[in-house]
């Protein structure tokens, strides 16, 4: 399974239009970090260990809604940071809601069940929940106890409430097809969610634990046994066919770094979410002064094993886009 269909359409009428005016480099998706603050350590991530000064600080709607509207992309990612401890971030929703962008809040859901009855269900806006890992594996994932069952209470909460709710696991090299298998069985079958969002562990510079990270030849072992006995057809995945090949090293692609870019308190940043070789102050800077030819697989050795999604799901978008065999086995699967 692919994409809900709203925003399968979303996403396919600006891609169409960027090609009708013959536009190299564009957003799909745009990743907004409205704070960098967070209420967990996880040992994946880095953003905590910004300044003080900076984790105080929390952008408003204003800036973050004219960061959408200046890349012009159909949908959103709001992240952080735990984005839910922006006090704000009900009226940001509302906002991008208004100029019909698809909006995901992606969160750690501890927070969810204080501040769900400040948003309402809509077609075009989703939770993004965190789970990367069965009890055990999430919690020590987050670096604290008892989150799990949170974040499985607060999704059950939302689910019950009418909206939908997508999850995200990331997999690491302590992975294996089993627990792969068993956390997505979880996901799909007895939570139940919309979309489930997979990505191997990426080389996160600021990460405090880096010795978890996969290689390419570990990440397609790892996911061709996980995808067999026909798992991958039965699961909610919220990927293209082709992302999902390439995952399983049935298909190869470069990186399209550029088709979800990064906005936080710092700027646009350079050339990725995931490597952040400086900020920009506009969009326009990003595209412009981004040395893109520089960054990718036997480029820059920073991008030698990574296969995350935020840079190569759009390859396989645009390569499905262009052709009418993977077009119909899109619509097919889908």
């Amino acid at each position: 399974m692919g994409l809900p269909l709203n925003l399968a359409v979303k996403i396919g009428t600006h891609l169409v239009k960027q090609k009708i005016k013959r536009v190299d480099k564009f957003a799909m998706i745009v990743e907004v970090e409205p704070l960098f603050a967070c209420n967990l350590k996880c040992g994946g991530c880095g953003k905590i260990q910004q300044p003080h000064d900076v984790l105080r600080k929390r952008m408003s709607v204003e800036q973050a809604v004219a960061a959408v509207e200046e890349c012009g992309a159909p949908m959103v990612s709001l992240a952080g940071g735990e984005p839910l401890m922006h006090k704000q971030i009900d009226l940001i929703v509302e906002e991008l809601l208004k100029r019909k962008k698809f909006v995901i809040i992606c969160t750690n859901a501890v927070l969810l069940p204080k501040h769900l009855h400040k948003f309402k269900p809509n077609k075009n806006f989703a939770w993004m929940v965190h789970i990367d890992g069965l009890r055990e594996k999430h919690d020590q994932a987050v670096a604290k106890d008892g989150v799990f069952d949170e974040a499985v209470a607060a999704i059950r909460m939302a689910k019950a409430a009418g909206f939908q709710v997508y999850t995200n696991s990331t997999f690491f090299n302590t992975d294996s097809p089993e627990t792969i298998v068993d956390v997505l069985d979880f996901l799909n079958d007895d939570l139940k969610v919309d979309r489930i969002q997979i990505s191997p562990g990426y080389a996160y510079e600021k990460a405090p634990v880096q010795n978890r990270f996969l290689g390419v030849e570990q990440t397609r072992a790892l996911f061709k046994s996980a995808f067999s006995g026909g798992n991958r057809k039965k699961w909610r995945l919220n990927h293209s066919a082709l992302f999902l090949d390439f995952l399983e090293g049935k298909r190869d692609f470069e990186c399209t770094p550029w088709a979800i870019p990064s906005y936080s308190l710092l700027g646009w940043q350079q050339p990725c979410y995931l490597m952040g070789d400086g900020y920009v102050q506009s969009y326009k800077e990003l595209l412009t002064d981004t040395e893109w030819e520089n960054y990718g697989r036997g480029k820059d050795p920073r991008c030698d094993n990574c296969m995350a999604h935020c840079g190569y799901e759009p390859t396989a978008v645009l390569a499905t886009m262009g052709s009418l065999k993977e077009s119909l086995r899109a619509v097919v699967s889908g």
